[in-house]
């Protein structure tokens, strides 16, 4: 990414620019770390367990979308899932009216060649959603939205199954109570 001397000014500005990214994204409530941390709301270790079960049972848990956000911030590839949420809710638009201005703001901020958070697909799908973006309908960011799946689903997916952070939420985790009773109990009632 950066190289050399003569780009240092450039790297500063990238950092500069990561850090308050990076800070704007924690803030938001529904992108919060502390959702992750030791507490009332840690997942319970069947919940942590189910995750490894499918990258869908990993986005459709709360905490599971939160762990694995968390670790892409890590990884400084949170736009993935910050583009698939994004085209999610443009989806899931029920004002026509509305589409050309939600698509606009997606491509420009994922897709266009000055995108602050620019996601990595290739120059064919890139061409294509540019060409659905004269005519912006709910599926014009399928196929893009689709290889940013399949980018998480087999790679990004496997490496957070792998992580020590992953490793670490499933160490603590707690049986949930139902899990935790003894087979006895469970027959007076």
């Amino acid at each position: 990414m950066c190289k050399g001397l003569a780009s240092l000014p450039t790297c500063l500005e990238r950092a500069k620019e990561l850090k308050a990214r990076l800070g704007s994204f924690l803030q938001k409530p529904n992108w919060s770390v502390s959702c992750c941390k030791i507490g009332k709301n840690k997942p319970n270790l069947e919940e942590c367990l189910r995750w490894k079960e499918s990258f869908e049972k990993l986005l459709s848990s709360k905490y599971g979308l939160c762990a694995f956000t968390t670790f892409l911030v890590s990884e400084f590839s949170e736009e993935n899932v910050a583009f698939y949420f994004a085209c999610e809710d443009y989806r899931n638009t029920k004002c026509p009216a509305k589409l050309p201005a939600k698509a606009r703001k997606i491509y420009d901020e994922f897709i266009g060649s000055e995108a602050p958070r620019e996601i990595n697909i290739d120059h064919e799908t890139r061409d294509i959603t540019k060409a659905n973006m004269q005519t912006p309908s709910s599926s014009c960011f399928d196929l893009a939205q689709h290889k940013i799946y399949m980018l998480m689903a087999k790679d990004c997916y496997p490496r957070f199954l792998r992580s020590p952070a992953y490793r670490d939420l499933v160490c603590q985790a707690k049986p949930s109570a139902k899990a935790t009773k003894h087979p006895q109990q469970e027959k007076k009632v």
